[in-house]
């Protein structure tokens, strides 16, 4: 069946699931009552109870973790949040804006690993930043000439609804 997507496994939950089936495989019940009981299917109780008979309880535990090890551990991705603190100017950018390559770039000079700018985000998110668009507004913008056009002038250049007109006498439309 898999694990649906975007769902985390909880690790030990499933290990106490294996060693429940475990017990109830060595008081005699049959493998496809421990599937019943358990609520997993019968052919994952046959796969838990060779490796019961082969490696004992001890082949039931948990795994340590899932997937590959990351390229980063806690102490680079602290060093990785100070330095993204410090901002992209610090590290020779013109401009003030955090970028995926950029960001990848810091990470393969300042930390020596490789990261493909497509999976930066990921990290990122990981680290609690987010997407963030500048807003684009000039410096040299005048908040009371603004409302004063849009109270004043902008009535004026708006078009208005043409007055009804009367009906024609040669209406072909009976009434």
């Amino acid at each position: 069946m898999g694990n649906p997507a975007g769902v985390r496994r909880d690790f030990k939950a499933l290990e106490r699931r294996r060693l429940e089936a475990a017990w109830l495989l060595t008081q005699g019940v049959s493998e496809a009552e421990v599937a019943r009981r358990v609520g997993v299917h019968r052919q994952s109780v046959n796969r838990w109870a060779k490796q019961l008979s082969v490696q004992g309880r001890e082949g039931l535990k948990a795994a340590p973790r899932a997937g590959r090890k990351p390229k980063l551990d806690n102490e680079k991705l602290e060093r990785l949040q100070e330095d993204l603190k410090k901002g992209p100017e610090a590290f020779g950018y013109g401009t003030g804006l955090w970028t995926v390559e950029r960001v990848a770039e810091v990470i393969r000079s300042r930390l020596g690993v490789e990261y493909h700018p497509g999976h930066v985000w990921r990290l990122l998110g990981k680290l609690g930043w987010s997407c963030q668009r500048p807003v684009g507004r000039a410096l040299e913008r005048d908040e009371a000439k603004i409302r004063r056009w849009k109270r004043v002038r902008w009535p004026q250049l708006k078009k208005k609804p043409r007055p009804k007109a009367r009906r024609s006498s040669l209406s072909t439309s009976p009434d």
